[in-house]
């Protein structure tokens, strides 16, 4: 049984050696952590204070010239032993992920092996991506131009708990490729996973004083953090995004902020209801619907409403719950009481407002303290609260539409936008649609996985749902400064005192419109 297991797979010496890794400059209150299959403390971390960000911010700085010294070979090196290392080490990742987040071991593993694409990514094309360039001029042979990037400095991280090892390690990658240290805040109910990442880092090749892990609140650390850095870059809530970015405005720090979103599908009549069924009930309730891609709306075609609403509700109702470390259920638990409560309260609210449960919506203790049943809703009305609110749960709600313009109108109708999907046979009627679609990412016949894997594209949030895009080369040059050098051949392009300045004018206008004229006359490979 879980309760029986959970000491075993994060044991007190584990904890132990982990949190000596922890930037703590004085004695610190515990601050403990809870495992959600059976809510018991497993452990603790210090409770850091803004002192201890100031610390891990002053050790990162004066360790990043040596490591940005270092050239981006070397580095992408360190990157591909880590990945190996994750992978020679998943065991002890899988048992630490599940212990903290209580999702299941196949949830967990997307996690490791996220880790692993994104390292290997960054150190195949990082090099490339960060090499300096040739411009062209305005002004052709009479100026030379070339960019290189460099990095920010220190780059802060606030990340949260439902994808502790995704979202914690696989977003500061690029940043380490890029030649910046790293101050790491990890969810204050994941900072195990975060630790032993850091640790696997370390072997790998990162110098230790390279990233910096500071534990505790969000709200004592979070303005210190982001006064401190060169880059700021939170996953997280909408409301505190905000704050992050107001923050990050103050201080003239740049931010990436990718937060809520209330993810529409668009089921047309044509599509393969079996593949769609099948596709979005786990792109529902993956992780147990705690994911910043899942789906929270489903808007069906009415001439095949029927059939697909059956077909949904009857997967649903046969995902199965556990709290295991094997690789058997399909749906984990909540991470925590106040989760579960939102998870409740949206689904009371909806009841309360004449909606219908299809399946689910019920606790599950006899599963675990934690555990609630995939939900489906219907007939939900437009001021219900999960018909708008981000409800980050299995909860999902199911509305026949009339047409595809009804359905991308349904879909548009939210202040978020950061993931969709589009069912169709037609995939060129499927693309077109999705371009409709206002959101950072569409997937066409899919979930998101093919999304999500695809790490030279960008990823990433519009509207309420964020600033900035991680993966591909925008996911490392938001960790960059470019600089941009300029070099003259003949005499610099300044006025000649003994000229007038009204000859100065016309030759400057006449010179223009010949090179104008050039370039139209010129084949467009020069």
């Amino acid at each position: 049984m879980a309760a029986e297991s959970v000491g075993d797979r994060l044991d007190e010496t584990t904890c132990d050696r982990l949190r000596n890794r922890v930037t703590t400059v004085g004695d610190r209150e515990a601050l403990p952590v809870t495992a959600p299959y059976t809510n018991e403390v497993v452990g603790t971390v210090p409770r850091c204070r803004p002192a201890d960000v100031d610390a891990a911010v002053d050790r990162a700085r004066s360790a990043q010239s040596a490591w940005a010294a270092r050239s981006v070979e070397n580095r992408a090196t360190v990157l591909e032993r880590f990945a190996d290392s994750v992978l020679a080490n998943r065991e002890r990742l899988l048992d630490v992920v599940q212990v903290e987040t209580g999702k299941t071991r196949l949830d967990a593993l997307a996690e490791v092996l996220d880790v692993v694409l994104t390292a290997d990514y960054y150190a195949e094309n990082g090099p490339e991506q960060l090499a300096g360039s040739r411009r062209g001029s305005r002004l052709p042979g009479l100026t030379r131009v070339e960019t290189h990037h460099d990095p920010v400095g220190v780059a802060g991280f606030v990340e949260p708990w439902n994808y502790p090892l995704t979202l914690a390690i696989s977003d500061f990658l690029p940043a380490l490729l890029a030649g910046n240290t790293v101050v790491l805040k990890p969810a204050e109910e994941t900072p195990f996973t975060a630790l032993l990442a850091h640790e696997l880092l370390v072997e790998a090749g990162v110098p230790e004083d390279v990233v910096q892990v500071v534990t505790g609140e969000g709200e004592p650390l979070g303005e210190p953090l982001v006064a401190g850095v060169d880059q700021i870059t939170f996953t997280g809530s909408t409301e505190t995004g905000r704050a992050i970015g107001s923050l990050a405005g103050e201080h003239l720090v740049d931010a990436s902020l990718e937060l809520g979103g209330k993810n529409p599908a668009i089921v047309l009549a044509d599509a393969d209801l079996d593949a769609a069924v099948r596709a979005l009930v786990w792109g529902s309730y993956a992780n147990a619907g705690q994911l910043c891609l899942s789906f929270e709306r489903i808007y069906v075609e009415q001439s095949v409403y029927a059939e697909f609403r059956d077909r949904f509700v009857e997967a649903t109702a046969s995902r199965s719950l556990g709290a295991t470390f094997d690789f058997g259920p399909n749906v984990g638990s909540l991470i925590s009481e106040a989760q579960r409560s939102v998870v409740e309260t949206h689904v009371k609210d909806a009841r309360a407002r004449g909606g219908t449960v299809l399946t689910g919506g019920k606790r599950r203790e006899d599963v675990g303290p934690l555990f609630y049943e995939p939900t489906v809703l219907a007939d939900l009305p437009a001021e219900a609260t999960a018909a708008t609110a981000e409800t980050f749960g299995p909860v999902v709600t199911i509305e026949p539409v009339p047409d595809a313009a009804a359905g991308v109108r349904r879909a548009n109708a939210t202040d978020y936008g950061l993931h969709a999907s589009v069912w169709t046979a037609d995939r060129e009627r499927g693309r077109s649609l999705a371009r409709q679609i206002r959101a950072g990412s569409v997937s066409i016949n899919d979930a998101f996985a093919g999304m999500w894997a695809s790490t030279d594209a960008p990823m990433g949030g519009v509207a309420d749902s964020g600033i900035g895009r991680r993966h591909g080369p925008e996911g490392i040059s938001k960790f960059t400064e470019t600089q941009t050098v300029t070099s003259q051949r003949g005499p610099p392009l300044v006025p000649i005192d003994a000229v007038p300045a009204g000859i100065i004018a016309r030759g400057a206008i006449l010179g223009i419109g010949a090179v104008r004229r050039l370039k139209r006359r010129l084949p467009p490979w020069l």
